[in-house]
Formats: structure tokens, C-alpha cells, sequence
């Protein structure tokens, strides 16, 4: 769950810190809170130049995600959609909280299933440094509780998740424990490798994104990355390949808006496509935002007016109640595409108001599209988040 968009920056973590709760719904509560106020780190000054690998690792903000989507295929063809994330908040002398969901669509088994923790501390963060103690990538391993197991008392959870990289080559290793197997309705578990085949796409142009009185963000993709490894499902082990997509997003900002509907597209002639529309409280766009990369790696910015965006059908949820769409048609003229989006599975909602007080839903689609009347197929994973409270 997260906005990539310049104007709306809305993540349900920063809206309970800002208005004094808890950074995370249920944090553990065996990590030592410090005892006086720590010393105000200097404010930077914006905007930094976006430097990798130096910028895939943590920074001393108050906001910042890692994200994953893609999609998998086993020897035997099945086809699967994943999701992996860590988000990360820092919010004064509190030590900063982190929270991870992780989900897994399995399209050919008509099934979803999903889970999440959260942590506070700086133990999460094992990034590798250089000598001066800069960042050389990230290493994000969230032990941490699963929120349905707290109230039984129980410990932190022996082995991580554990997402890690730099310059493009990643690693997911996330299995759910058997204490969480219930709680997710299935027990499952990534371990993959990842290798960019593009360029980092730094979004704005710059990758600096300003909001005005609402912060601003620092905000690349890599959009197309190689992915092999194994998925785990219910005790069993697949070899699986695929492709995927990394979002990183990091600033000082605060929550403004009503919502987002957020599109990753990797089309079959090598285009890769993300798309933002933004929202406000009574549902209206105010914004519209997003980038192009080319088969070659070349990004492009695109402004509202280059492309038009259509929900179709939707779908409502037994557990939150909310109505989202699952079907979408997208046009941009002057790429002379047309790109039909329809969700491999209507059901895959995210309820994760136990550690980021909100319910999401994102998935993946089948993708059925055209250039210049030219067939394209594809791989699409699709994010909404304003409907209902």
C-alpha cells in the first residue's frame, strides 16, 4: 500500500504518528523506548541529486518503502502474482517502526492469500555501508509479530522476512512461519533472486518530487527485473521464473488526499508503463502523473493529459465492505496505445489495518492491449486505495 505520486502522499502509518498514536497498529512492546528525547538530526536541504546505489539504502526521513510486485510461472505453467514490502517510519526520539505485508496470488489455483508484521527498532536494518558509513543498498530483515499472534503473548518470530539489494540485484526470502499459516489462510513463502535489466526510471524527471506544504519525496523504479528462485506453497517447493517490478520511495511528507489508483504495466514489446491518478476526499481526480520507459530503458515523463484512464467493473468485499474496480481501460494517444486491464483474481484485498490502519487492494491483471492496432500482451499489477473510509 502506496502512493508514487507527486501531490498525494498517503500512508495510513503517518496518519496515526501525526495525530499521536502509535506509528504502527501493534508494534512489539519488549523493545526499550529511549528514555529522554534524542538530539534533532539537522533538517536536510531538498532536493539531494538521486545517487545509486547510495539511495537504495535507508534514509533518515520520515516516510520510506520498498516494494515488489511481479509475476511468477512454475515448470509446470502454473501462474502466480506476488507482492513484498517494507514500509519504514521515523517519527522523532520513537526508534523507527517498520511494517511488511506480503501476498501471493495464485491465478492458475483461483486462490489469494496474505500476510503482514510489523517491528520497531533499528535491529531491522542491516544494510550494507562503505567505510564512512554511507549506504551501499539495503538489507531489511522484519522478525518483528504478526499482528494476530500479540495478543497470545507470542515472541518475535525466529526467521525474517528479508528483502536486500543494490544496483539492481535483489533477493526476496520471505516465508511465513507455521504460526502465521492460519492467519494468512495458507502457508507460503518467496526466495528469489532479482536482476534489473534497465536503468533506474527516477520519476519527475529528477526523481524529486516537491508537495509544497505537504513534504516531498525522493521516488525511482526499476521496472523490469529478471526473477527466479522458488515459491513455497503449503510444504511444497517450485521452481519458478518471472519478472518484476521494485518501487522505492522516500521524503519527508505527511498524508493529504482521499486516495489512488496506481498501474504497473511490462507490455510484451519490451515498453514498461506506470500510471498514478490521484484523488480527493469526495473521490474527484486532482492529479494525474506517470512514466513511460522505453524497451531501451529510457524514461519519459507523462503529464495528465497524456493518457485517459476508465474503471469498468468492480468488485466488493465480504470483509471491509468496499467496492473496488477489477477491470480497466487505459488510452494514450500520442503512444497511439489502448491497454485493457482485467484482475486475474477479484478478490485480492489486503485488510492491514492491524499494522498500517488501512485495507488495499492490489493485484495482478491480465493485460490484453494494442499499438498502433498491433496485438501486445503483458504482465500488470494494479493498486487502489480510496474506496471506502
Amino acid at each position: 500500500m502506496r502512493p508514487r505520486v507527486p501531490g498525494l502522499v498517503m500512508f495510513a502509518v503517518i496518519v496515526a504518528a501525526c495525530g499521536g498514536g502509535p506509528i504502527f497498529a501493534n508494534p512489539p512492546l519488549d523493545y526499550p523506548l529511549p528514555a529522554a528525547p534524542a538530539t534533532p538530526r539537522p533538517a536536510p536541504v531538498d532536493p539531494i541529486p538521486v545517487e545509486l546505489p547510495r539511495d537504495d539504502g535507508p534514509h533518515a526521513r520520515l516516510t520510506e518503502w520498498w516494494y515488489y510486485t511481479g509475476h511468477l510461472e512454475d515448470e509446470i505453467g502454473r501462474q502466480f502474482g506476488f507482492e513484498a514490502v517494507v514500509f519504514r517510519a521515523e517519527r522523532g526520539s520513537v526508534p523507527p517502526s517498520w511494517a511488511a505485508h506480503l501476498a501471493l496470488t495464485d491465478e492458475s489455483g483461483r486462490r489469494f492469500s496474505y500476510a503482514q508484521r510489523s517491528e520497531i527498532g533499528p535491529q531491522v536494518d542491516r544494510s550494507p555501508r562503505d567505510t564512512a558509513g554511507v549506504p551501499t543498498g539495503f538489507d531489511l530483515q522484519v522478525g518483528g509479530l504478526n499482528p494476530e499472534l500479540i495478543a497470545g503473548g507470542a515472541p518475535a518470530l525466529a526467521v525474517p522476512w528479508r528483502l536486500a539489494g543494490s544496483n539492481g540485484a535483489d533477493v526476496i526470502q520471505a516465508v511465513l512461519a507455521d504460526e502465521e499459516a492460519a492467519a494468512a489462510d495458507r502457508l507460503f513463502g518467496l526466495d528469489l533472486a532479482l536482476a534489473s535489466t534497465k536503468p533506474a526510471a527516477l520519476h519527475g524527471g529528477d526523481g524529486f518530487v516537491d508537495f509544497g506544504p505537504a513534504g516531498s519525496s525522493y521516488y525511482y523504479s526499476r521496472t523490469r527485473l529478471d526473477a527466479s528462485g522458488e515459491l513455497a506453497i503449503d510444504g511444497e517447493s517450485y521452481a519458478v521464473t518471472g519478472i518484476a517490478w521494485f518501487d522505492h520511495q522516500w521524503g519527508d511528507f505527511i498524508s493529504i488526499g482521499g486516495g489512488w489508483d496506481w498501474f504497473a504495466i511490462n507490455l510484451d514489446d519490451g515498453t514498461d508503463l506506470t500510471l498514478s491518478v490521484v484523488r480527493d476526499a469526495t473521490g474527484e481526480p486532482v492529479l494525474g502523473y506517470g512514466t513511460l520507459v522505453d524497451a531501451d530503458g529510457t524514461a519519459r515523463h507523462l503529464g495528465a493529459d497524456a493518457f485517459d484512464i476508465r474503471a469498468l467493473d468492480s468488485w466488493t468485499s465480504a470483509v471491509s465492505g468496499r467496492s473496488y474496480p477489477v477491470h480497466w481501460t487505459i488510452a494514450l494517444p500520442d503512444e497511439l496505445l489502448v491497454i485493457e486491464l482485467r484482475a486475474t483474481i477479484q478478490d485480492q484485498e489486503l485488510d492491514t489495518r492491524a499494522t498500517t490502519g488501512v485495507a488495499y487492494w492490489e493485484g495482478s491483471h491480465h493485460v490484453r492491449a494494442s499499438r498502433d492496432v498491433e496485438p501486445l500482451g503483458g504482465e500488470a499489477y494494479v493498486e487502489v486505495t480510496r474506496y471506502g473510509e
